[in-house]
């Protein structure tokens, strides 16, 4: 019995000393950057436009980034989603009556205008003319600005329409 242990040991010390400390290449894995990144307003179009056009675009064998999809429990939200635009080479925009009611929507499309990403909207239920940047408050003037000028330049982007009520 003592044999087999001190066996035992000797095999776990040898099993030791043969891994190799861990690499850079191991210790900071990184997802593969997207090709198009999705910006969307999650209550509103989650489910279907959005939803719809990541899994048609992974069956194309693209690399789409959608939030729910993409994000994991854990996560940085600012720094993955900073990461997946700075990494894309395009940015789906999709607009819909709420969207400019939230921070992050805003946040995303002012990042993917500074970053100058090919930008392609996508007028879900709503007019470009019907967007618009409120100040509730919430937000500093600097902020303010640059979500106007990032919302201008999409509305004066050529897009894409679509009407839920017709599909």
């Amino acid at each position: 019995m003592q044999r087999s242990i001190s066996s035992t040991k000797n095999v776990y010390r040898n099993l030791l000393h043969l891994q190799k400390p861990p690499t850079a290449a191991m210790v900071t894995w990184q997802q593969p950057p997207c090709d198009v990144f999705i910006n969307h307003r999650g209550i509103d179009t989650k489910k279907n436009v959005a939803g719809l056009l990541y899994n048609h675009l992974v069956r194309l064998r693209l690399r789409p980034f959608l939030d729910s999809k993409n994000m994991k429990p854990g996560d940085k939200l600012f720094d993955k989603i900073d990461a997946a635009i700075t990494g894309c080479k395009v940015g789906v925009v999709v607009f819909s009556p709420r969207y400019c009611q939230s921070y992050f929507c805003l946040h995303e499309l002012a990042r993917i205008v500074e970053a100058k990403k090919k930008l392609i909207p996508v007028f879900c239920d709503v007019k470009p003319s019907e967007l618009i940047v409120r100040d509730d408050g919430s937000c500093s003037k600097h902020q303010l600005n640059r979500f106007k000028t990032a919302l201008e330049e999409a509305k004066y982007t050529v897009g894409l329409t679509f009407d839920s009520s017709n599909g």
